[in-house]
């Protein structure tokens, strides 16, 4: 008879600390944990007395494939980790490439990519609100989010064709430089999208149910959020003012002037208002982009990293030959290594690059902000409600697709 292969239950990942009580399983199939997560606890009565978060369902192994891939064929990888936020991760990888590289980007291309990542900032932000309220009962605002959802949508799709994953941000540059009709599109949804804003403050902030489900649960105190190594949203609610775009400004954030939205009690209410705010202060940024746009250059002047002008293609067969190998060799950055972190949507997002010289990166990480903060999940849970976990989850804002790399 053959033997049965060995299956973990919950007694083997979790030892119990209490006497009468029950271990309960919430997903890895479940709607409110956003993707593959199973998240144990041990339950007194309704109260979670213990909780464990257990990852790994995903298996995607980018990390590993980036590895055997050329520098500017790992774009494609980037975007499909956090696909909520794809433009920022282009951009992280982006500018650590470049660091590597020592390659100038010209300022207008660093302004479309800072119009770019906003509008990716407040898309993400959108999902996650819209998400956040329906799995608490909510669904009028989901409709809301979309709606203007699309409209960025819409836009990454002028610019790449592609609307959730465009790939747009490469090492040297833009793939292309602003499309024809982009300005006047993006002009319209930021006069539009504020009223919008507001009315789904209005329809949340001070909502009874809204308040009694948010307010004093899934409270991080300074100290915590500290040692759990969060950032971002989660970070700022609890009253740290840490926003990397103020901090160690990149791709010319300095030229921009914006708030950066913190909280007070670090509870799920708290995120929520730094978010709503964060997308307020996106705009004010956005709008500061497109008003200064600087005329020049889309993508860097180094040839041995940036394409020929496609008219060149035509009539040099040098050009020709370069654009061959450039897309069949790619380029081979100098031995070291290089790490840049962004403000991603979600938090500190940075990719660690190390290079032996070849065309390839000898070893290729990411450093993602849902990772690291979700730990905080462990320590928010504990003493509350089992029907408050999906608060707390849904504050984090978490894509299972940048957690199992």
């Amino acid at each position: 008879m053959q033997s049965q292969p060995f299956m973990p239950t919950t007694e083997t990942v979790m030892e119990r600390i209490g006497e009468n009580t029950m271990i309960v399983n919430i997903g890895p199939q479940h709607p409110s944990t956003h993707g593959v997560l199973r998240v144990i606890c041990e339950l007194e009565g309704e109260t979670i007395i213990q909780c464990r978060c257990k990852i790994g369902y995903l298996h995607t192994g980018m990390e590993k494939e980036a590895e055997y891939q050329q520098y500017q064929k790992c774009v494609v990888m980037t975007d499909r980790m956090d696909y909520l936020n794809a433009n920022g991760n282009n951009l992280a990888h982006a500018l650590a490439v470049e660091k590597l590289l020592g390659c100038d980007i010209p300022k207008r291309c660093q302004y479309l990519r800072v119009i770019l990542a906003e509008l990716s900032r407040i898309a993400s932000h959108l999902v996650w609100l819209g998400t956040h309220a329906l799995d608490m009962g909510a669904m009028t605002p989901l409709f809301y989010c979309w709606t203007q959802r699309e409209h960025i949508l819409d836009m990454f799709e002028m610019f790449s064709g592609v609307r959730m994953m465009p790939s747009w941000i490469v090492p040297g540059g833009l793939r292309g430089d602003m499309p024809e009709g982009f300005e006047q599109k993006l002009r319209k949804f930021i006069n539009e999208f504020i009223p919008e804003l507001e009315n789904l403050q209005n329809m949340l902030s001070e909502n009874p149910i809204w308040v009694e489900r948010t307010q004093n649960v899934g409270v991080l105190t300074k100290e915590q959020v500290l040692d759990l190594g969060c950032s971002g949203p989660i970070m700022r609610a609890s009253g740290v003012e840490w926003d990397l775009r103020k901090t160690n400004p990149y791709s010319s954030y300095e030229d921009f002037d914006f708030d950066v939205p913190i909280g007070e009690h670090g509870d799920v209410y708290d995120r929520y208002l730094v978010r709503v705010a964060e997308m307020f202060e996106s705009i004010k940024i956005i709008q500061q982009a497109i008003d200064g746009l600087p005329e020049g250059e889309w993508r860097t002047s180094d040839r041995k990293i940036a394409p020929p002008p496609r008219e060149e293609l035509d009539t040099s067969m040098e050009s020709l030959i370069h654009h061959f190998k450039l897309y069949t060799e790619g380029y081979y950055p100098p031995v070291g290594e290089s790490y840049v972190g962004i403000e991603g949507s979600k938090g500190e997002l940075g990719f660690y690059i190390v290079s032996n010289g070849s065309n390839k990166p000898y070893r290729w990480h990411e450093r993602p902000s849902s990772f690291m903060n979700l730990k905080s999940l462990e320590v928010m849970a504990i003493g509350k409600m089992l029907s408050d976990l999906v608060a707390i989850i849904g504050s984090i804002d978490i894509v299972l697709g940048e957690i199992d790399r």
